[in-house]
Protein backbone atom coordinates (compact mmCIF):
# COMPACT_ATOMS: atom_id res chain seq x y z
CA UNK A 1 0.00 0.00 0.00
CA UNK A 2 1.72 2.83 -1.00
CA UNK A 3 -0.61 6.23 -1.35
CA UNK A 4 -4.25 6.45 -0.35
CA UNK A 5 -6.57 9.69 -0.38
CA UNK A 6 -9.23 9.08 2.95
CA UNK A 7 -12.74 8.19 1.91
CA UNK A 8 -16.43 8.70 2.56
CA UNK A 9 -17.71 7.27 5.76
CA UNK A 10 -19.75 4.56 4.36
CA UNK A 11 -16.50 3.13 2.66
CA UNK A 12 -16.47 -0.35 0.80
CA UNK A 13 -20.62 0.24 -0.38
CA UNK A 14 -19.37 1.18 -4.15
CA UNK A 15 -16.02 -0.13 -5.08
CA UNK A 16 -14.20 0.63 -8.92
CA UNK A 17 -11.54 -1.52 -9.34
CA UNK A 18 -9.09 -0.42 -11.86
CA UNK A 19 -6.74 -2.87 -12.15
CA UNK A 20 -7.17 -7.06 -12.75
CA UNK A 21 -4.60 -7.63 -9.78
CA UNK A 22 -6.72 -5.40 -7.58
CA UNK A 23 -10.13 -6.89 -9.01
CA UNK A 24 -8.69 -10.03 -7.85
CA UNK A 25 -7.90 -9.11 -4.51
CA UNK A 26 -11.47 -7.95 -4.04
CA UNK A 27 -12.68 -11.24 -4.49
CA UNK A 28 -10.73 -13.30 -2.51
CA UNK A 29 -11.98 -10.69 0.49
CA UNK A 30 -15.77 -11.38 -0.69
CA UNK A 31 -15.87 -7.96 -2.28
CA UNK A 32 -17.34 -8.48 -5.87
CA UNK A 33 -20.74 -8.04 -4.55
CA UNK A 34 -19.52 -4.33 -3.50
CA UNK A 35 -17.91 -3.69 -7.00
CA UNK A 36 -19.69 -1.31 -9.35
CA UNK A 37 -17.39 -0.90 -12.57
CA UNK A 38 -13.70 -2.34 -13.55
CA UNK A 39 -10.99 -2.07 -15.91
CA UNK A 40 -11.48 -3.52 -19.39
CA UNK A 41 -8.65 -6.30 -18.51
CA UNK A 42 -10.53 -7.56 -15.25
CA UNK A 43 -11.99 -10.84 -16.16
CA UNK A 44 -11.56 -13.03 -13.14
CA UNK A 45 -13.83 -14.47 -11.13
CA UNK A 46 -16.69 -14.67 -13.48
CA UNK A 47 -19.00 -12.54 -11.11
CA UNK A 48 -17.38 -9.25 -12.56
CA UNK A 49 -17.88 -10.26 -16.57
CA UNK A 50 -21.35 -8.15 -16.38
CA UNK A 51 -20.02 -5.05 -14.75
CA UNK A 52 -19.38 -1.39 -16.85
CA UNK A 53 -16.22 -1.59 -17.77
CA UNK A 54 -14.20 2.10 -17.67
CA UNK A 55 -11.46 1.90 -20.19
CA UNK A 56 -7.93 -0.26 -20.27
CA UNK A 57 -5.69 0.33 -17.26
CA UNK A 58 -3.67 2.17 -18.87
CA UNK A 59 -6.20 4.46 -20.11
CA UNK A 60 -9.05 4.65 -17.44
CA UNK A 61 -12.32 7.06 -18.26
CA UNK A 62 -12.14 8.72 -15.18
CA UNK A 63 -15.25 10.17 -16.09
CA UNK A 64 -16.98 7.05 -16.52
CA UNK A 65 -15.33 5.95 -12.93
CA UNK A 66 -17.17 9.34 -11.49
CA UNK A 67 -20.59 9.02 -12.59
CA UNK A 68 -20.10 5.52 -11.20
CA UNK A 69 -20.13 7.45 -7.72
CA UNK A 70 -17.36 4.74 -6.14
CA UNK A 71 -16.74 5.30 -2.50
CA UNK A 72 -13.56 4.05 -2.98
CA UNK A 73 -11.45 3.51 -6.15
CA UNK A 74 -8.88 0.75 -5.87
CA UNK A 75 -5.86 1.91 -8.31
CA UNK A 76 -2.54 -0.17 -8.98
CA UNK A 77 0.92 1.10 -10.34
CA UNK A 78 2.05 -2.39 -11.43
CA UNK A 79 2.69 -1.03 -15.24
CA UNK A 80 4.63 1.69 -15.96
CA UNK A 81 2.15 4.30 -17.46
CA UNK A 82 -0.51 4.17 -14.56
CA UNK A 83 0.88 7.16 -13.02
CA UNK A 84 -1.66 9.07 -14.91
CA UNK A 85 -4.89 7.56 -13.31
CA UNK A 86 -3.41 8.34 -10.50
CA UNK A 87 -2.96 12.26 -11.59
CA UNK A 88 -6.49 11.90 -12.71
CA UNK A 89 -8.13 10.41 -9.45
CA UNK A 90 -7.00 13.39 -7.52
CA UNK A 91 -7.64 16.27 -10.32
CA UNK A 92 -11.73 14.29 -9.58
CA UNK A 93 -11.46 14.55 -6.06
CA UNK A 94 -11.95 10.51 -5.89
CA UNK A 95 -11.07 8.14 -2.77
CA UNK A 96 -8.76 6.41 -3.23
CA UNK A 97 -6.17 3.36 -2.49
CA UNK A 98 -2.90 2.72 -4.75
CA UNK A 99 -1.25 -1.25 -4.52
CA UNK A 100 2.64 -1.85 -6.05
CA UNK A 101 3.65 -5.23 -4.60
CA UNK A 102 6.92 -6.17 -5.94
CA UNK A 103 7.21 -9.36 -3.91
CA UNK A 104 4.89 -12.17 -2.38
CA UNK A 105 5.09 -10.74 1.02
CA UNK A 106 3.82 -7.13 -0.14
CA UNK A 107 0.99 -8.99 -1.81
CA UNK A 108 0.66 -10.51 1.28
CA UNK A 109 0.48 -7.22 3.32
CA UNK A 110 -1.73 -5.57 0.81
CA UNK A 111 -4.42 -8.41 1.23
CA UNK A 112 -4.42 -6.90 5.26
CA UNK A 113 -4.19 -3.11 3.93
CA UNK A 114 -7.39 -3.62 2.12
CA UNK A 115 -8.90 -5.14 4.68
CA UNK A 116 -8.52 -2.70 6.82
CA UNK A 117 -9.87 -0.05 3.99
CA UNK A 118 -12.83 -2.31 3.58
CA UNK A 119 -14.25 -3.45 6.82
CA UNK A 120 -13.02 -6.95 6.23
CA UNK A 121 -10.53 -7.40 8.44
CA UNK A 122 -11.25 -10.72 10.02
CA UNK A 123 -11.64 -12.24 6.11
CA UNK A 124 -8.49 -10.67 5.28
CA UNK A 125 -6.45 -12.22 8.23
CA UNK A 126 -8.30 -15.89 7.18
CA UNK A 127 -7.19 -15.21 3.34
CA UNK A 128 -3.68 -13.79 4.00
CA UNK A 129 -3.24 -16.81 7.32
CA UNK A 130 -4.22 -19.26 4.05
CA UNK A 131 -1.64 -17.54 1.82
CA UNK A 132 1.45 -17.90 4.02
CA UNK A 133 0.51 -21.57 4.31
CA UNK A 134 0.36 -22.65 0.82
CA UNK A 135 3.60 -20.74 0.01
CA UNK A 136 5.22 -22.45 3.94
CA UNK A 137 4.20 -25.67 1.68
CA UNK A 138 5.62 -24.79 -1.50
CA UNK A 139 8.66 -23.58 0.09
CA UNK A 140 9.44 -26.91 2.14
CA UNK A 141 8.90 -28.61 -0.69
CA UNK A 142 11.12 -26.90 -2.49
CA UNK A 143 14.05 -27.48 -0.33
CA UNK A 144 13.84 -31.00 -1.36
CA UNK A 145 14.45 -30.59 -5.45
CA UNK A 146 18.39 -30.50 -5.84
CA UNK A 147 18.21 -30.28 -9.79
CA UNK A 148 17.20 -26.66 -10.06
CA UNK A 149 16.85 -25.19 -13.71
CA UNK A 150 17.65 -22.01 -15.00
CA UNK A 151 14.64 -20.07 -16.15
CA UNK A 152 14.03 -17.34 -18.19
CA UNK A 153 10.64 -15.36 -18.02
CA UNK A 154 9.65 -13.27 -21.34
CA UNK A 155 7.38 -10.45 -20.36
CA UNK A 156 7.95 -8.78 -24.04
CA UNK A 157 9.66 -9.72 -26.94
CA UNK A 158 10.68 -6.84 -28.71
CA UNK A 159 12.12 -5.13 -26.67
CA UNK A 160 12.82 -8.31 -24.46
CA UNK A 161 11.55 -7.20 -20.73
CA UNK A 162 11.49 -9.82 -18.06
CA UNK A 163 11.93 -9.81 -14.38
CA UNK A 164 14.98 -8.85 -12.26
CA UNK A 165 15.82 -9.98 -9.08
CA UNK A 166 12.89 -8.03 -6.88
CA UNK A 167 9.73 -9.47 -8.16
CA UNK A 168 7.50 -12.03 -7.53
CA UNK A 169 8.75 -14.36 -10.48
CA UNK A 170 12.45 -14.84 -9.40
CA UNK A 171 9.94 -15.97 -6.50
CA UNK A 172 7.98 -18.03 -8.11
CA UNK A 173 10.68 -19.91 -9.84
CA UNK A 174 12.96 -20.38 -6.40
CA UNK A 175 9.63 -21.71 -5.00
CA UNK A 176 8.66 -24.38 -7.86
CA UNK A 177 12.82 -25.69 -7.77
CA UNK A 178 14.03 -23.72 -10.24
CA UNK A 179 16.22 -20.41 -10.67
CA UNK A 180 15.19 -17.23 -12.52
CA UNK A 181 18.15 -16.34 -15.00
CA UNK A 182 18.11 -12.86 -14.18
CA UNK A 183 17.92 -12.96 -10.66
CA UNK A 184 21.33 -11.13 -10.43
CA UNK A 185 19.85 -7.51 -11.61
CA UNK A 186 18.64 -6.15 -9.22
CA UNK A 187 15.63 -3.86 -11.34
CA UNK A 188 12.27 -5.71 -11.06
CA UNK A 189 11.66 -5.46 -14.58
CA UNK A 190 14.47 -5.66 -16.97
CA UNK A 191 15.17 -4.73 -20.43
CA UNK A 192 17.73 -6.78 -21.93
CA UNK A 193 18.15 -8.51 -25.63
CA UNK A 194 17.95 -11.81 -27.06
CA UNK A 195 21.96 -12.06 -26.72
CA UNK A 196 21.73 -11.60 -23.26
CA UNK A 197 19.24 -14.15 -22.81
CA UNK A 198 21.43 -16.49 -25.09
CA UNK A 199 24.56 -15.98 -22.67
CA UNK A 200 22.71 -16.93 -20.04
CA UNK A 201 21.39 -20.76 -21.28
CA UNK A 202 18.64 -21.35 -19.79
CA UNK A 203 17.45 -25.03 -19.23
CA UNK A 204 13.67 -23.25 -19.80
CA UNK A 205 11.68 -20.74 -21.52
CA UNK A 206 8.52 -19.14 -20.20
CA UNK A 207 6.37 -16.91 -22.42
CA UNK A 208 3.90 -14.93 -20.46
CA UNK A 209 3.39 -11.69 -22.61
CA UNK A 210 1.81 -9.00 -20.81
CA UNK A 211 -1.73 -8.60 -21.99
CA UNK A 212 -1.82 -11.42 -24.69
CA UNK A 213 -3.67 -14.31 -24.96
CA UNK A 214 -2.02 -17.51 -24.75
CA UNK A 215 -3.74 -18.71 -27.82
CA UNK A 216 -1.72 -15.83 -29.82
CA UNK A 217 1.83 -16.62 -28.40
CA UNK A 218 3.78 -18.74 -31.23
CA UNK A 219 6.58 -20.89 -29.40
CA UNK A 220 7.82 -21.58 -33.04
CA UNK A 221 8.88 -18.04 -33.39
CA UNK A 222 11.84 -18.53 -30.29
CA UNK A 223 13.60 -21.12 -32.46
CA UNK A 224 13.91 -18.46 -35.53
CA UNK A 225 15.72 -16.07 -33.08
CA UNK A 226 19.69 -15.87 -33.70
CA UNK A 227 21.58 -18.48 -32.17
CA UNK A 228 19.01 -20.27 -30.02
CA UNK A 229 18.42 -22.89 -31.92
CA UNK A 230 21.66 -24.18 -29.87
CA UNK A 231 19.94 -23.55 -26.62
CA UNK A 232 18.96 -26.59 -24.44
CA UNK A 233 15.72 -25.21 -24.11
CA UNK A 234 14.90 -25.08 -27.90
CA UNK A 235 16.41 -28.08 -28.04
CA UNK A 236 14.62 -30.20 -25.80
CA UNK A 237 11.12 -28.02 -26.33
CA UNK A 238 11.22 -26.82 -23.35
CA UNK A 239 9.38 -23.64 -24.06
CA UNK A 240 6.21 -23.28 -21.93
CA UNK A 241 3.32 -21.00 -23.57
CA UNK A 242 2.03 -19.90 -19.93
CA UNK A 243 -1.38 -18.46 -18.74
CA UNK A 244 -0.52 -14.74 -18.55
CA UNK A 245 -3.36 -13.86 -15.88
CA UNK A 246 -1.41 -16.85 -13.54
CA UNK A 247 2.23 -15.26 -13.49
CA UNK A 248 1.90 -11.22 -14.32
CA UNK A 249 -0.68 -9.89 -12.33
CA UNK A 250 0.38 -9.26 -8.32
CA UNK A 251 -2.62 -11.09 -6.91
CA UNK A 252 -2.89 -14.86 -4.65
CA UNK A 253 -3.82 -16.12 -8.24
CA UNK A 254 0.13 -15.90 -8.19
CA UNK A 255 -0.53 -19.41 -6.11
CA UNK A 256 -2.01 -21.22 -8.92
CA UNK A 257 0.51 -20.39 -11.43
CA UNK A 258 3.35 -21.94 -8.78
CA UNK A 259 1.08 -24.90 -8.56
CA UNK A 260 1.47 -25.17 -12.38
CA UNK A 261 4.98 -24.19 -12.82
CA UNK A 262 5.85 -26.61 -10.05
CA UNK A 263 4.56 -29.86 -11.21
CA UNK A 264 5.54 -29.19 -14.67
CA UNK A 265 9.47 -28.87 -13.72
CA UNK A 266 9.39 -31.33 -10.71
CA UNK A 267 5.73 -33.83 -11.21
CA UNK A 268 7.60 -36.18 -8.57
CA UNK A 269 8.06 -33.21 -6.08
CA UNK A 270 4.83 -31.36 -6.41
CA UNK A 271 1.00 -32.21 -6.96
CA UNK A 272 -0.92 -31.50 -10.14
CA UNK A 273 -2.11 -28.70 -11.15
CA UNK A 274 -6.04 -28.85 -12.16
CA UNK A 275 -7.51 -26.91 -14.80
CA UNK A 276 -10.06 -24.64 -13.51
CA UNK A 277 -9.22 -24.83 -10.04
CA UNK A 278 -8.02 -21.90 -8.19
CA UNK A 279 -4.99 -23.11 -4.76
CA UNK A 280 -6.11 -20.46 -2.77
CA UNK A 281 -9.64 -20.53 -2.78
CA UNK A 282 -9.31 -23.90 -2.47
CA UNK A 283 -8.21 -24.05 0.37
CA UNK A 284 -10.68 -21.19 1.81
CA UNK A 285 -13.06 -23.48 0.99
CA UNK A 286 -11.64 -26.80 3.07
CA UNK A 287 -11.23 -24.45 6.21
CA UNK A 288 -7.67 -25.11 7.02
Amino acid sequence: MIGIKESRSDLGVRIVSICPSNTELLAYLGLTSSLVGVDNYSDWPEEVHHLPRVGPDLDIDMEAVKKLNPDLVLASLSVPGMEKNIEALQAAQLPYVVLNPNSLEEIGRDILELGKHTQREQAAIRVYDAYQALLADYRERSQRVADRPGVYWEWWPKPVFTPGKINWLTEISELAGARNVFADRPEPSVQTDWNDVLERQPEYICLVWVGVEKRRIKPELVRTRPGWAALKAVQENRILVLDEPLFCRPSPRLLTGLQKLASLLHPSHFPACQEGRDLLRDRLERGR
